[in-house]
């Protein structure tokens, strides 16, 4: 392409942000105009104007302002790669809790499907699978491009009429680093993201919509992390179910499965994350010093793809001078984040890849046996698949199941 024709293409791409930000402006100062704001609702004066278009967008304001988990602190027009026809969408800041209950703030994208009512569309929150360390790898980032892998499961919800909330999880910033895997940390993501979707007026969805959470992999963790919490985190929520796939519930199980193997990038990755979540842990006082690079190295720049590509039959001896995993600093915080201490209050449906080479089966199957045996009204699925194409091998039971839920029917258990 000549650089004239690049020239003309990037001019035309910054008036199409500049008239989509114009008229999203509009349209929101008209809707405040023309609708009242209820009380305890976000007014159009509190969501303000949109934030910035550059990447300081994901940085939060220091200090964070006052308000509460869920209140949106900033927002701007998205453009959803493969949604550009059929949701209007928008990527926030909210309020939520980091894995140690302290205020911080997290990112993520609101997508409301067009031709629906808004405010009678039930609400998807969304957690992602495994996206990297990098910030290049942040979910809204891989929405806009239109390369997030979990986006038939969103298409499905948009084309169902569903509203779909989808968090970035802690940490996806030029200046920070994601608390991957850390459940305590991911639990409030996810379910502020919803009521961040709730309280953003322009998006107009209702505060009693019907919520289901969803995800695979790191998500399906995610969105069952959000389902034991919500009672007490959030009860206001009219949570009807949770849907989990490929579930990392025993980190120190998962691991074992990791450590030399294929996915052990995802076992560093971790490692990142729970020492990002919690500075007690002392990562760095465990490695050496091709420990210290590597790590560096997949901070800055690895994405799923690299993740795997990089780091195949690699071990933690390889990187550590002795396994932090052994000691008790790292036991206690491991199992503060096993999913099965407080099972969800709705159903759930829980499937896995009978296969699964990354996350692996047997500790899935036993969190399924420990929510049955406390009640939990549950079913269960395995595909004939390994961990990359269970992401969609569940995908169709997982929406026919949401849709059953959302309709009100009751739901199925093979506990």
């Amino acid at each position: 392409m000549s650089k004239h024709r690049i020239g003309r293409a990037l001019r035309a791409g910054a008036c199409a942000i500049t008239a989509l930000l114009a008229l999203s402006v509009t349209t929101t100062a008209a809707s405040s105009a023309a609708e009242p704001t209820a009380p305890g609702e976000a007014s159009a004066a509190a969501i303000g104007l949109p934030g910035p278009l550059d990447d300081s967008f994901y940085t939060p304001p220091s200090p964070l302002p006052a308000g509460k988990a869920g209140d949106v602190i900033r927002w701007r027009p998205s453009i959803p790669g493969l949604n550009t026809l059929n949701a209007n969408a928008w990527e926030v800041m909210y309020l939520s809790v980091n894995a140690l209950g302290q205020p911080n703030a997290v990112t993520g994208t609101v997508l409301v499907p067009k031709g629906v009512d808004p405010a009678k569309a039930p609400i998807v929150g969304f957690a992602v699978g495994t996206q990297g360390p990098a910030f290049k790898c942040t979910p809204s980032k891989a929405i806009s491009r239109g390369t997030l892998y979990d986006q038939p499961a969103i298409n499905d919800s948009l084309s169902a009429g569903y509203a779909v909330a989808v968090t970035d999880y802690e940490g996806y910033s030029s200046k920070t680093t994601p608390t991957y895997i850390v459940g305590q940390s991911m639990g409030p993501a996810v379910i502020d993201s919803v009521r961040a979707a709730q309280n953003f007026s322009p998006a107009k969805l209702s505060k009693s919509a019907k919520v289901i959470f969803q995800g695979y992999s790191q998500g399906g963790g995610g969105a069952l992390w959000a389902a034991e919490k919500q009672p007490s985190y959030a009860p206001e929520l009219n949570l009807v179910g949770a849907v989990a796939g490929g579930v990392p519930a025993d980190l120190n199980e998962v691991a074992k499965g990791l450590d030399g193997y294929l996915g052990f990038g995802f076992l560093a990755f971790a490692a990142v994350g729970l020492d990002s979540a919690y500075p007690d842990l002392k990562l760095d006082s465990y490695l050496n010093d091709t420990g210290r690079t590597e790590l560096e190295n997949a901070r800055k720049n690895a994405c799923v793809v690299e993740l795997l590509a990089n780091y195949p039959f690699k071990k933690i001896s390889d990187y550590t001078t002795s396994n932090p995993l052994n000691t008790p600093q790292w036991q206690a915080r491991l199992a503060q984040n096993k999913l099965g201490a407080n099972p969800p209050k709705v159903p759930v449906f829980q499937y896995h890849a009978a296969v699964d080479e990354i996350v692996n089966t047997p500790q899935a199957d036993t969190l399924h046996k420990t929510y049955c045996g406390k009640g939990v009204t549950l079913q269960w699925n395995t595909y004939v698949a390994e961990h990359l194409t269970g992401i969609f091998a569940g995908n169709g039971d997982a929406h026919k199941w949401m849709t059953e839920r959302f309709a009100g029917a009751s739901a199925p258990s093979n506990c």
